[in-house]
C-alpha cells in the first residue's frame, strides 16, 4: 500500500474508499484485511461462491425476474405477507424513497448513528433534529428522554437504529414497541433493524410483527451485511400495507439485480450455514473485544452488531492511527471524525475471525505505543465532540444547524433555557461538548446571542452526564467485563419466526 493513502479519504463521496480503489492504489490486485465493511465473513460458504462463479455468465447476461417475483420468494423464507414488503437496490434506496415520500418537514435521529439517516433529509431540505448520544453515558439511547426531546422540538418522524451504528448500543424489544406506542401521534417511526441479526441479547428481537399492525411504522433490514454480499445491493422494510405499498408502488420494475435473485432463491438450501455463521461472528465479537480491551487506554463499547466501538487513548489521532495501519500493515479501519456526534480519537471496527484481529491487535499496538506496549494511557474524563474529516459535512452542519439546505426564516417550537424536569446536575454540559471553535454559542443563563435556537448543540432534554443504570461511568468495558455478559443481560424471548425464517441460533 502506497503512503499517500489520505488524499483517497477525502476524495470520496462517501465515509472511506471502496475495495476496489484501495486494490487498484496497491498496485499488486491484493485489498488490505478490511475491518472497515460491516460485512459476515464466514457467508456465503465457499460452495455457494463456486456455485455462483460456475452460473456467472447466465447472471450477468440475462435480466432478473420483476422485484415481485423475487420479493415473493423472500417472503416465504421470512413467513411474512408479500404486501408487507418492499424490495429495495440496498436500505439506502429505501431510506430515499423514505425520506421523499414518508418524510414531510423534520426528522429526529439520535447521533452518532448511520450516515444516510442525517445526510439524506438535509439534502432534500428538511430539518432534522439530532438527539446527542453521551459518551459518559457509553452512547446509550434513554428513549423517555429521546420522546421527551421529540415532543419538544415538534419532530413529525423519528428514528432509531437497533443495533446503532457505530457504536452497537441495543435497545430491548419491549421498549422499543412501547416507544414506538408513545410516537403514535408521529408522521412516521422508522425502526433500522440492519444489523439484528447479529444480536444475541434475546431470541426474537425484532419488532417487523408489531410494525405491520401499526399505521406510521417503518421496518428497515437489510440482506447484504448479514449475507457477507454488500455488493449485490439488496435489502428490504416491512410495514402495514399501505406503507409498504406506497414505497413499492415508487420502485423501479427491475431495481433488483440478477445477482440478489441468485441468492434469495438459493437461501432456503443453505439455512443451517447461515445460521452457524452468526453463531461464529458472536462468539468472535466476544473475543475480540475481550482482546482490544487489553490494550492500554483503549476503550470497548458494548455492541451487538458485528462491528466494535473504541476510543482511541489520549493522544491518539484518528486519521493518523487510519493511515498508519492502512500504509504500514495493509489494515483498513473505519475512522468515525466524519459522523456527526462522534470525533475523530474514535474508530469502527468489524469483526473478523482470531487470526486476522491478532494482526488488527499487533499494528494497533505499534502504531498507538511503538514496537512494545507502554504504560496505560489516562483516561479523558469529558464526552466527545464533532470534529469532521469531511469538510463537506461541516459545512452543511455549520451553515444550515441541520435545517437541510435551506435555513428556516422561523424556528420550531424553541427549546427551553433550562433543563427539563429531569433533574442534571448544574451547569449542563453541550450535548457535543469539547474545547473546538464551534459556530454555536455555549448556553449561558441569559438569552442565546443567536435568534434561531440551534437543534444540535443546544441543551436537550438528553443532557450529558446521565448514565443510564448498568452502564460504566465512562461507557467502556473491562476485560473480565467483556469476557462475561458483554454488557447485556438477556431479556425474556416474545417470539414470532426469526428474521430470515429459520430456526433462531443461540447465542
Amino acid at each position: 500500500m502506497t503512503g499517500n493513502v489520505t488524499s483517497l479519504f477525502r476524495s470520496t463521496t462517501a465515509h472511506s474508499p471502496s475495495m476496489a480503489a484501495l486494490t487498484r492504489e496497491d498496485g499488486d490486485g491484493a485489498g488490505p484485511t478490511d475491518f472497515c465493511i460491516p460485512c459476515n465473513p464466514y457467508f456465503p460458504t465457499p460452495a455457494m461462491f463456486d456455485e455462483m462463479a460456475a452460473r456467472l455468465r447466465e447472471i450477468v447476461t440475462y435480466y432478473p425476474s420483476s422485484a415481485d417475483t423475487i420479493t415473493a420468494e423472500l417472503c416465504s423464507l421470512l413467513q411474512l405477507p408479500p404486501q408487507c414488503v418492499a424490495m429495495g437496490n440496498g436500505s439506502t434506496e429505501l431510506i430515499t424513497w423514505i425520506d421523499h415520500l414518508l418524510v414531510r418537514e423534520s426528522l429526529a435521529v439520535p447521533v452518532p448513528t448511520f450516515g444516510r439517516w442525517t445526510d439524506q433529509p438535509m439534502e432534500t431540505g428538511k430539518r432534522v433534529d439530532m438527539f446527542p448520544l453521551q459518551e459518559s453515558g457509553g452512547f446509550a439511547l434513554d428513549l423517555a428522554q429521546y420522546a421527551d426531546f421529540v415532543r419538544t422540538r415538534g419532530t413529525r418522524a423519528v428514528v432509531i437504529c437497533n443495533p446503532n451504528n457505530p457504536d452497537g448500543g441495543y435497545l430491548h424489544k419491549h421498549a422499543v414497541v412501547q416507544f414506538m406506542d408513545a410516537m403514535a401521534d408521529r408522521d412516521l417511526v422508522v425502526i433500522d433493524e440492519s444489523f439484528l441479526e447479529f444480536a444475541d441479547a434475546e431470541t426474537e428481537p425484532s419488532v417487523v410483527q408489531e410494525a405491520m399492525l401499526r399505521p406510521n411504522v417503518v421496518v428497515l433490514r437489510s440482506l447484504g451485511k448479514n449475507f457477507g454480499l454488500h455488493g449485490v445491493r439488496f435489502g428490504y422494510l416491512v410495514a402495514n400495507p399501505a406503507l409498504a405499498g406506497r414505497i413499492r408502488s415508487m420502485l423501479p420494475k427491475w431495481n433488483l439485480n440478477s445477482f440478489a435473485e441468485h441468492v434469495v432463491f438459493m437461501l432456503k438450501e443453505h439455512a443451517a450455514e447461515y445460521a452457524q455463521s452468526l453463531q461464529q461472528v458472536r462468539r468472535d465479537r466476544l473475543e475480540m473485544a475481550s482482546r482490544l480491551s487489553e490494550l492500554p487506554g483503549l476503550t470497548v463499547y458494548p455492541s451487538q452488531g458485528n462491528f466494535l466501538f473504541v476510543r482511541l487513548p489520549v493522544g491518539a489521532e484518528g486519521t493518523a492511527v487510519r493511515d498508519r495501519l492502512l500504509t504500514e500493515h495493509r489494515i483498513l479501519v473505519r475512522e468515525c471524525g466524519n459522523k456527526i456526534g462522534s470525533s475523530s480519537r474514535f474508530l469502527r471496527l468489524v469483526v473478523r475471525p482470531q487470526v486476522d484481529v491478532r494482526r488488527l491487535v499487533s499494528g494497533l499496538e505499534q502504531v498507538l505505543y511503538g514496537t512494545r506496549r507502554g504504560a496505560a494511557v489516562p483516561e479523558l474524563g469529558t464526552g466527545t465532540s464533532y470534529s469532521s474529516g469531511t469538510a463537506a459535512v461541516d459545512r452543511l452542519v455549520g451553515a444550515t444547524n441541520g435545517a437541510g439546505m435551506q435555513i428556516p426564516t422561523a424556528p420550531p417550537a424553541p427549546l427551553p433555557e433550562a433543563p427539563q424536569p429531569l433533574t442534571q446536575p448544574a451547569p449542563v454540559p453541550q450535548p457535543l461538548p469539547a474545547p473546538q471553535p464551534l459556530p454555536v454559542p455555549q448556553p449561558l443563563p441569559a438569552p442565546q446571542p443567536v435568534p434561531v435556537p440551534q437543534p444540535v448543540p443546544a441543551p436537550q432534554p438528553a443532557a450529558a452526564g446521565i448514565t443510564p443504570p448498568g452502564v460504566p461511568a465512562q461507557g467502556g468495558l473491562t476485560a473480565a467485563q467483556v469476557r462475561g455478559t458483554n454488557g447485556l443481560t438477556p431479556a425474556p424471548a416474545t417470539g414470532w419466526p426469526s428474521a430470515a425464517g429459520w430456526p433462531a441460533a443461540a447465542g
